[in-house]
């Protein structure tokens, strides 16, 4: 895009600065929308399992639900708590939101089709995703009230516990592939299996891995049964308990937008990304995108399905999981991972 503009006369700079402004919006304004639609089809599912209808008056089949509640929430007064921290009470929101959005920068949607195709996607995925606890944090903290700030050093703790065992995962991942760069790693999938099927997440080593990168993802984003952030019975609503109008949307925006950040990373690491399942010539007749997006929304059902099927963890359990199972697990298949690469693919053994 950036040498179309220089065709029309434009500056490098200013070429550059345009084209990446309108990729900023085709991938910023698509994502506020299937945050929309995400919400309405989460309930739908939610109420499939409950054998309830879910949203149906607003709209055909309840379709603009999302957007009445997002209306509604817009016509609202933003209170501030007199003795909370104004300046660090609004900005919490939109770090949350900030960061949820700057991650796509490097996601691969198709072979050429990414904001920015850097070689350490992976690393920038993982430093600018956990600058999302500090919204959490901020918060709580700046809330001025019990129950945000107990939310707030749960945030904390939870995510560094899970976070620890998403990078060894990812070293898994990087030790296979070859790369830190996402398409790098989404081609290095095609075949994989057999010459047949692409994807890492069928690899008698990596399957656990798969797995246990789902569950963290749900750890990371707290989802349920890992939503001891946001426990009703005992925090009323965590961080976002004195917040009220956009501040309060943003939150939800920035949760949402992260849920779908984690769908499309199990899609790109373990289930071949933008490449279809079967490694056969008329099956990329279909653009990657397609795939893709199958992918996520096949991850998203996986995540509502677990909501609204599974209880919600003690939090001694939540963090056992994390530090004595997770964790040893990870190192152990790093270790198995890197034993067996040096053995097979490096000839160390001849």
């Amino acid at each position: 895009m950036t040498a179309l503009f220089q065709s029309w006369g434009a500056s490098y700079e200013w070429a550059l600065f345009w084209s990446m402004l309108i990729g900023t919006l085709v991938i910023a304004l698509p994502l506020m929308l299937a945050v929309a639609m995400i919400i309405y089809a989460e309930r739908k599912i939610w109420a499939a399992i409950a054998l309830r209808r879910g949203p149906n008056v607003v709209g055909p089949w309840g379709l603009l639900q999302s957007f009445a509640d997002g209306l509604k929430v817009f016509l609202k007064e933003t209170i501030i708590p007199s003795s909370a921290n104004k300046g660090l009470f609004l900005i919490a929101p939109i770090i949350t939101f900030t960061v949820a959005l700057i991650v796509w920068a490097v996601v691969p949607f198709d072979v050429g089709v990414v904001l920015t195709d850097i070689n350490v996607g992976l690393l920038y995925i993982l430093a600018a995703s956990s600058l999302g606890v500090y919204g959490v944090i901020i918060a709580g903290w700046a809330s001025n009230s019990k129950y945000p700030f107990f939310s707030a050093l749960r945030a904390a703790a939870q995510m560094v516990s899970y976070e620890v065992s998403i990078g060894f995962v990812l070293i898994c991942v990087v030790l296979y592939a070859g790369t830190f760069n996402l398409t790098g790693i989404v081609m290095a999938q095609k075949g994989n299996i057999l010459g047949i099927v692409s994807a890492y997440g069928l690899n008698p080593l990596l399957f656990p891995m798969a797995v246990v990168f789902l569950i963290s993802s749900m750890a990371e984003t707290f989802r349920t049964p890992f939503d001891l952030v946001e426990a009703e019975s005992e925090l009323v609503a965590g961080h976002q308990t004195e917040y009220s109008s956009m501040a309060f949307a943003l939150f939800w925006l920035g949760e949402y937008a992260n849920v779908i950040l984690m769908c499309a990373l199990n899609a790109i690491l373990f289930w071949g990304g933008f490449l279809p399942p079967i490694d056969w010539a008329p099956l990329y007749y279909i653009p990657g995108i397609v795939w893709l997006i199958g992918k996520m929304c096949f991850f998203f059902f996986v995540f509502g399905w677990v909501k609204a099927t599974v209880p919600r963890y003690r939090y001694d359990q939540l963090m056992r999981l994390g530090w004595k199972i997770f964790l040893p697990l990870s190192l152990l298949f790093v270790a198995l991972i890197s034993g067996w690469l040096m053995w097979t693919k490096y000839g160390v053994a001849a």
